[in-house]
């Protein structure tokens, strides 16, 4: 995958989507992860109208530097991740956030995908209390060139090998954002946690 999924005014169209779904196969890899080894990767198995006059594509816009959610006191750098060669997620280290710069920008048209880990051996980390968010909490992305804010819609907790995948990658040219950490409890045979917690939120 070396390109951003394609935006037409029906969404993704098929072969961006069923790119999508091989990554979300990804982000399920990388958050079996959350909680393990810095790195750790697995092969992938309110209404508000948008502050957006025209289509944006993700190149259009400066690239993310930081996410900032007051709600729950994360103010953290941005880093931006892909796929690694064996079709794997790549990982922020421990400490950082990232967004999935195959994939729309936030603040462009479509699903963009910000995670981060919820815990490692040496205690919290940057997405902890995501599961603490409420409707209406904002949730802004800075970029070099400005940045946006999002509302939380809605918050799901579901097992890891169950990602929604037609919500996360939902069939829409709006801008939205999903934050996705690992949830539930942490299964100690397998040294992950057993759920995701996905957070959706759109532009305000």
């Amino acid at each position: 995958m070396s390109a951003a999924p394609q935006v037409t005014r029906r969404g993704l169209r098929p072969a961006a989507r069923a790119a999508a779904l091989v990554l979300l196969a990804a982000v399920t890899a990388l958050l079996v992860g959350c909680g393990g080894e810095p790195g750790a990767t697995a092969p992938p198995p309110p209404s508000a109208t948008p502050a957006v006059s025209a289509p944006i594509t993700p190149a259009q816009l400066g690239t993310p530097t930081r996410v900032e959610i007051p709600a729950i006191e994360v103010d953290q750098a941005l880093v931006p991740v892909g796929l690694l060669d064996n079709g794997a997620m790549q990982t922020p280290d421990f400490g950082l956030a990232a967004w999935y710069d195959l994939g729309p920008r936030p603040g462009a048209p479509g699903p963009a995908v910000v995670l981060a880990h919820v815990d490692s051996k040496a205690g919290p980390d940057v997405f902890y209390r995501l599961r603490e968010l409420e409707p209406g909490d904002r949730v802004t992305v800075h970029r070099e060139d400005g940045s946006a804010t999002f509302a939380v819609d809605s918050l799901e907790q579901v097992d890891k090998d169950r990602l929604p995948y037609d919500r996360i990658w939902s069939d829409t040219t709006e801008p939205v954002l999903r934050l996705i950490t690992c949830g539930g409890s942490f299964d100690r045979s397998t040294g992950s946690y057993r759920d995701n917690v996905i957070v959706y939120a759109r532009l305000v």
